[in-house]
């Protein structure tokens, strides 16, 4: 038998020492997470994310009463921002999450679905994805999605 370790690197921030653009992001990931429809919940989700074309695409999550029928805050994003830019890669994607009235002191990572997606997008651009992931302490970042999803399934497999 052999043993091995997956280990998820990342670098933690106070907000002074990101660049403008980053700030920018979760300033936008923030504003977005206040509007998300969780009525169920209460667990409000806001992302925003930074095209190649200077753009930022802003996503947040959607409640349903059917739960499966909901979607997560860097899903919409990713997918609006695919569908309007379908030739623009993604740079940096932002999240901060707002709950019991105000934003958390902890950052939150993707769910598993959202970090397959991320992955999806980087393969697909060949060209890494920025993860930031704000907390009202610090702020973590990862330098691309596969990064979050270590042992991934991609279209390797599909061949």
């Amino acid at each position: 038998m052999k043993s091995y370790k997956v280990i998820t690197p990342y670098i933690e921030y106070n907000f002074e020492e990101l660049s403008d653009d980053e700030k920018q992001l979760i300033k936008e990931a923030k504003e977005s997470a206040v509007n998300a429809y969780a009525p169920y919940s209460q667990f409000l989700v806001g992302c925003a994310v930074l095209l190649e074309n200077g753009k930022t695409v802003t996503g947040n999550n959607q409640e349903n009463a059917a739960y499966p029928s909901g979607l997560c805050a860097e899903r919409v994003a990713i997918f609006y921002a695919n569908s309007k830019y379908p030739n623009v890669p993604v740079l940096k994607l932002a999240t901060a999450v707002f709950s019991k009235s105000e934003f958390l002191d902890e950052p939150i990572p993707p769910c598993g679905s959202c970090r397959q997606v991320l992955l999806e997008t980087e393969l697909r651009f060949k060209i890494p994805i920025k993860i930031i992931l704000a907390g009202k302490e610090k702020i973590r970042v990862i330098e691309n999605a596969k990064s979050l999803l270590p042992l991934n399934f991609d279209n390797e497999y599909l061949t």
